[in-house]
């Protein structure tokens, strides 16, 4: 097959749904296809090949809702005259979606899409968008959705489209989390007996980082130290800076006995945390389906979560976690009760046998049906489904 995959960011941008393309994109292409990424322009990037997998790159900015910019009709040609058998859109309300849901009859090939979340259903600036959607949805020969209780699928379900839906989870990859490096630790001075706990996730503001802290600083917590590992965003966006102030408070506010490491490192490291943390902790406030918790559970290290995105159900499917009691807010976004989340983590501590089974199960679980492995199979099957639901409906020019 000619794959395209549109998605915003790639690599060498760091992210998840960056991860998730790069990953589908590298197996599927070491089984044989051709597959294009098709993404926002990366003055880093300096390869038009990566890891076998061919990039196009676009100056595009901007989605439907405050307007498309740049390169949007070179874009809008690649799709449909680069001969690709299927493009599958991942994400929504980015510009890769949105700058071809007005030509998506035009386009000759199969069409799959991944909403993502629909993370800005519920917001008034995206009304009018999320009006057009179930029209929009209808021209897509399959939808895949990484949950079957988030809140895109129930859209899909509201509007009568399950019959070309299918939920594929994501995962992480056997390449990385059969054998993980053992020697972090020792490079960041945490002694073998210190309870650590780590969260992962970029400094955007919203993936839980203050939550993490609050829950340290908790009285239902022993001693610890906390390891948050994120990528800072460009300029002086996100809370990086905010962290960093956090933690010197933290270290303040306990007299040394709590404290809180912030790390950007390479993946090894990242690797590396996984392996030598006692429980991975995750409060983000917005989520579709967390791909740092299939990596918790890959790594047998048992995760404390809050009720975001399709979480509940990973700790289902994985067995490898707890979840935290979760309030919604008026504007979509969660926030974790971080006192439950220090007892949570406490009792793990205090019981290292229950929280080892924990980590076995999800381990196991992992293994069975969340490597990448098997879910760009999946991916492989949906897109020859949608070529074959393609040919019977589409009208080719």
């Amino acid at each position: 097959m000619r794959i395209l995959h549109a998605v915003e960011f790639y690599s060498p941008s760091v992210g998840g749904a960056q991860e998730v393309i790069r990953q589908i994109s590298l197996r599927l292409a070491a089984r044989g296809h051709d597959v294009t990424v098709a993404t926002s322009a990366d003055p880093r990037r300096r390869d038009a090949c990566i890891e076998g997998v061919t990039v196009a790159p676009f100056k595009v900015s901007g989605n439907r809702a405050s307007g498309l910019t740049g390169e949007v009709e070179a874009y809008r040609r690649l799709v449909a005259t680069g001969g690709f058998d299927v493009v599958m859109i991942y994400a929504a309300q980015q510009w890769t979606c949105d700058a071809l849901l007005d030509v998506l009859p035009n386009l000759p090939c199969a069409k799959v899409f991944a909403p993502c979340g629909f993370s800005g259903l519920k917001s008034d600036r995206y009304k009018a968008y999320f009006d057009d959607m179930p029209a929009l949805l209808r021209q897509f020969d399959r939808l895949i959705f990484h949950s079957a209780t988030y809140q895109d699928h129930r859209f899909a379900e509201a509007h009568g489209l399950l019959d070309r839906s299918v939920v594929v989870p994501n995962g992480c990859g056997r390449d990385e989390f059969e054998q993980l490096p053992t020697d972090f630790r020792a490079r960041h001075g945490i002694a073998p007996d210190e309870p650590l706990v780590l969260t992962v996730g970029s400094h955007t503001g919203i993936k839980g980082h203050a939550e993490a802290i609050q829950t340290l600083l908790s009285r239902h917590m022993p001693p610890a130290t906390l390891v948050i590992i994120g990528n800072a965003l460009p300029g002086l966006g996100g809370c990086r800076w905010t962290c960093k102030l956090r933690a010197l408070a933290a270290r303040l506010v306990a007299g040394g006995r709590k404290r809180v490491l912030l790390l950007d490192p390479p993946r090894h490291d990242v690797l590396a945390a996984y392996q030598a943390a006692d429980i991975f902790l995750f409060l983000s406030n917005v989520e579709c389906s967390p791909l740092v918790l299939f990596e918790a559970a890959a790594s047998e290290t048992p995760f404390v979560t809050a009720d975001v995105g399709n979480a509940r159900e990973i700790a289902e499917w994985t067995g490898g976690g707890v979840v935290v009691p979760t309030e919604s807010m008026s504007d979509g976004r969660k926030k974790a009760d971080t006192a439950a989340a220090a007892r949570l983590v406490a009792d793990m501590l205090a019981h290292p046998d229950r929280a080892a089974a924990l980590g076995r199960a999800g381990r196991r679980h992992w293994m069975e049906s969340f490597s990448w492995e098997t879910i760009a199979e999946k991916y492989e099957a949906v897109y020859r489904d949608a070529i074959a639901a393609a040919s019977k409906t589409a009208v080719r020019p």
